[in-house]
């Protein structure tokens, strides 16, 4: 269960296809690279347990640096491209990492950070630049057999801030060896059919925690992953039928682009490779996913889960159908739904949504956030802050995260409810709902829609919008207003920045006061 004894036994196999460029690492080639890094941080005086930091775009030296990290025992922290420096600096700092890897990509930043951070190694891939040093240069004088200490290292994955400052999940080590067996991988072995012949897709950015983990699972059994240096919906669709993928996870965005490219680029798209698709991050809209289902088949499974891994529900594209708007059932903890004092509610009704007997966590440095988390009656249940329901088969239909709940004249709203009917309309690429202040009723609903055409944005398409949602949704849920953007700040991960979106306008509502 590590790509080291695939190195050994299928060398010339390709662990890592780059889907554009093509570039290809074998395993043995994993196996030199990840070795040479791995010597290079015991080089640095980088000792198991200690934290490197790493924010690259997808490319192939991502992976010798983290399986570098991980045989050699350190937390290894993958941060967002998309993040300011100011975020960027945070992270590094809050971590505690003694080294920081980027890449010549985005040199805007750097001397940004070097000025903020100037105790840690900063090592650069790409083109030379004053005062950084050469990360290829340094791994290729190391030697490619393994260090002498090797030990399980783990990721340490920061929130993705879309609602306040990340929150760093740092797991402790154990000094388990680096083959130990995976949970995340049993999970996909068992639900998925994971196994050494899978070739597997991977559409996201690899600094996210789906994304990292489950290539990295991939390369544990011993497959193939392709991986995208960006998704485009017309190119993964070309490169599932180039490379004959038969599994890839997505997020419910790329179903949108998928659905929304024209018939003609559809129907000649061949997906007869694919066996297992696997959907998370955010709530996917009942017709969206209807739609996937036709379109692919009775192949897209669901899973709801966080970085913090206290809980882990899961559905088949069958269940589904048989509880349409599910993420499924709890295969990793218990789920409990409660109100804001704690108590527990009734099947069908709608609150926080709480795991019990999951594994522990913590958030790195944040003692108030971790407590925020536990349950204040019931030891060992945690939150990952989000609202949903039980169905009476036991099936959780997630409804919005906590934080963006809008309560207008009294009344919830859930903003993801809107954005779930807006998102089909034949008009609309991308829609954040949120609440703005309201002198009358305490907060009212506001839509920011970016149109599939710019040139259409304007009072006849709200219109057209307010009256598409009056004709689905109860006047309280409908947005009272309506503005357009060109594009949403939405993470290439698919989650929102609607935070952005939604400061923005209390700033602007605070200034008119």
């Amino acid at each position: 269960m590590h790509p080291t004894h695939h190195a050994r036994t299928t060398p010339d196999k390709p662990a890592l296809v780059m889907a554009g460029s093509g570039a290809v690492r074998t395993y043995a080639q994993l196996e030199a690279g990840s070795n040479r890094a791995a010597h290079l941080f015991r080089a640095m005086g980088l000792g198991a347990g200690e934290v490197v930091a790493l924010m690259l775009e997808n490319r192939p030296e991502f992976f010798e640096i983290v399986w570098g990290a991980q045989r050699a025992g350190l937390h290894f922290v993958c941060i967002s491209t998309r993040l300011t420096p100011t975020e960027i600096a945070y992270i590094v700092a809050d971590s505690g990492a003694r080294a920081f890897i980027t890449s010549d990509a985005f040199a805007p930043v750097l001397e940004t950070l070097r000025a903020t951070l100037a105790s840690q190694r900063f090592m650069l891939l790409g083109a030379a630049r004053p005062g950084w040093e050469d990360w290829r240069a340094l791994c290729d004088a190391q030697p490619t057999t393994p260090i002498a200490d090797e030990g399980a290292g783990a990721d340490m994955l920061y929130s993705s801030g879309t609602t306040g400052r990340p929150k760093g999940v740092r797991a402790a080590l154990t000094g388990a060896a680096i083959d130990a067996p995976n949970p995340l991988l049993s999970l996909m072995m068992m639900l998925y059919g994971v196994h050494e012949d899978t070739i597997y897709l991977s559409p996201a950015p690899l600094y996210h925690a789906a994304p990292l983990r489950w290539t990295m699972s991939i390369h544990r059994a011993g497959g193939t992953v392709v991986c995208m240096e960006h998704f485009d919906a017309e190119a993964m669709l070309a490169a599932i039928a180039r490379h004959r993928v038969d599994t890839v996870q997505m997020v419910p965005t790329m179903f949108v682009r998928l659905l929304k490219l024209p018939e003609a680029v559809r129907a000649a798209a061949d997906v007869s490779s694919l066996r297992a698709v696997i959907h998370a991050a955010a709530p996917c809209p009942i017709p969206v996913k209807q739609a996937m289902i036709d379109w692919w088949g009775p192949i897209i499974h669901e899973y709801y889960a966080g970085t913090e891994g206290n809980g882990f529900v899961a559905c088949t594209a069958a269940e589904w159908l048989a509880h349409p708007g599910t993420v499924g059932r709890a295969l990793l903890g218990t789920v409990r739904i409660c109100d804001d004092e704690g108590n527990e509610l009734p099947v069908g009704e709608a609150g926080t949504v709480w795991f019990a007997d999951g594994p522990a966590f913590e958030y790195h440095n944040d003692p108030e956030r971790t407590a925020a988390s536990r349950h204040p009656v019931h030891p060992g249940w945690s939150t990952l802050g989000d609202i949903g329901r039980l169905d009476p088969d036991g099936y959780l239909h997630l409804t919005d995260r906590k934080a963006f709940k809008i309560i207008t004249g009294g009344v919830n709203v859930y903003p993801q409810e809107v954005e779930n009917l807006l998102v089909t309309h034949p008009k609309v690429a991308d829609v954040a709902v949120f609440g703005v202040p309201d002198p009358e009723f305490g907060e009212s609903v506001k839509a920011v829609v970016q149109p599939l055409d710019m040139a259409a944005a304007g009072p006849a398409l709200a219109a057209e919008l307010m009256a598409f949602c009056r004709t689905q949704l109860s006047p309280i849920k409908c947005p009272r207003s309506i503005d357009f953007e060109a594009e949403l700040p939405r993470h290439p991960t698919g989650k929102l920045y609607k935070r952005v979106l939604r400061d923005r306008y209390l700033a602007a509502a605070a200034r008119a006061d």
